[in-house]
């Protein structure tokens, strides 16, 4: 059985997506979160007690906690949602969006790549790390309107837009 690990599980996406691998797939799912302002664990009815849900409170900036989890549960894939979010929130107090959105992508990253490193044959090619993101890395679409596309350039307005800019370039 594939195993996914997810980070801000319990926030808004994030829990969205647990219900989904939980009902829908055959996955094993290791929901990793904080539990700060935006996780509730209230948003995963039933998860706790499914066959295939596992759930961790930990810091995305904590490694040897990330390293636990990651050598415990073996993930096969990380979908890694966690982050601190809220243009205000940024604006009012900048310095936990950079701990958290930067450092913690960082930690992730470079637990992910150890063990990574670790795997064999098919574990190895199988393997995948996707991060999230968010739009507002690329501004304001202004007036007019439009559309963002792929070669819209990074134009962060915010805190926040810059700390999930520069996870995104990590």
């Amino acid at each position: 059985m594939k195993t996914l690990l997810v980070t801000g599980g319990a926030g808004f996406i994030g829990s969205a997506l647990v219900r989904h691998l939980l009902s829908r797939t055959d996955r094993a799912v290791v929901n990793l979160d904080k539990l700060t302002y935006a996780g509730n664990l209230e948003s995963l009815p039933g998860a706790e007690g499914h066959s295939r849900y596992r759930f961790e409170r930990v810091d995305i900036c904590d490694r040897p906690e990330v390293e636990r989890v990651f050598r415990e549960h073996r993930p096969d894939a990380v979908i890694h949602l966690a982050a601190e979010s809220h243009v205000d929130r940024s604006i009012d107090g900048p310095a936990e969006f950079v701990r958290t959105n930067l450092v913690g992508t960082s930690v992730l990253l470079e637990v992910a790549r150890g063990y990574w490193n670790e795997l064999e044959g098919e574990a190895r090619e199988g393997f995948r790390f996707h991060h999230v993101s968010t739009d507002e890395v690329y501004g304001d679409l202004g007036t007019g309107g439009g559309l963002f596309t792929e070669e819209t350039p990074y134009r962060p307005s915010s805190p926040y837009s810059a700390s999930k800019a520069g996870s995104d370039h990590l």
